[in-house]
């Protein structure tokens, strides 16, 4: 049996030489100078870098396993514009993390936002880096129980340009889609894959 996995550094390990605003407008980009710690010892040699500060993300799968539904959402999204013939795509319900707002506060108040749903009960899937190379974001993802009875329509902040159409599947239909490649982002192909090993247990939590 190997061992389990211990990180060799830390934030320590790495220094910063020069950091300046290369960009600020919707998003900011910063450009870095660093170097860092390397496996074989000593220090690397200094690195550019630039970093797409991007901000925290939370995002839920919506679930009803009382009509064994799942509710995504489908919006349009710039970055598959010029590499895909479909920039509309089938997502969870998710939303920045605000300052001094946690991340079952966003999904919650996305969920009614985005896809008119009030969660009944949630808990924590994963957190994951969503482009380590080039990006500070990292999203939360979580689970929850919804009455799907009443589910569907147009929602989102017109303020905010938002254009979410809910859709209510199956959870065959979903897994159905989820194999053939329908599903296409990494928040949603993440957590279905999760929800489909877990399963299982989480019906039975639902349950007690």
């Amino acid at each position: 049996m190997t061992n389990l996995y211990q990180p060799n550094f830390t934030r320590a390990d790495v220094e910063i030489i020069e950091k300046q605003a290369a960009f600020q407008g919707f998003f900011r980009v910063d450009n870095y100078q660093i170097r860092h710690r390397l496996f074989k010892g000593g220090w690397s040699k200094p690195l550019q870098r630039e970093l797409f500060e991007r901000g925290h993300a939370a995002a839920v799968l919506l679930v009803d396993p009382l009509l064994n539904k799942i509710v995504l959402i489908e919006q349009f999204r710039m970055g598959p514009l010029n590499q895909s013939q479909y920039p509309w795509l089938l997502e969870l319900v998710a939303g920045i993390i605000e300052p001094n707002e946690t991340p079952e506060q966003v999904v919650n108040r996305e969920s009614q936002e985005e896809a008119g749903l009030v969660i009944q009960e949630v808990f924590p899937m994963v957190e994951y880096w969503v482009s380590p190379g080039a990006s500070t974001e990292k999203v939360n993802l979580f689970c929850a129980r919804v009455d799907a009875s009443k589910a569907g329509g147009i929602y989102g902040l017109e303020a905010e340009g938002e254009d979410i159409r809910v859709w209510v599947f199956s959870v065959e239909e979903v897994y159905q889609m989820l194999e053939k490649g329908k599903i296409n982002n990494a928040s949603t192909l993440i957590a279905l894959q999760w929800f489909k090993l877990n399963e299982k247990q989480i019906r039975q939590q639902w349950q007690k």
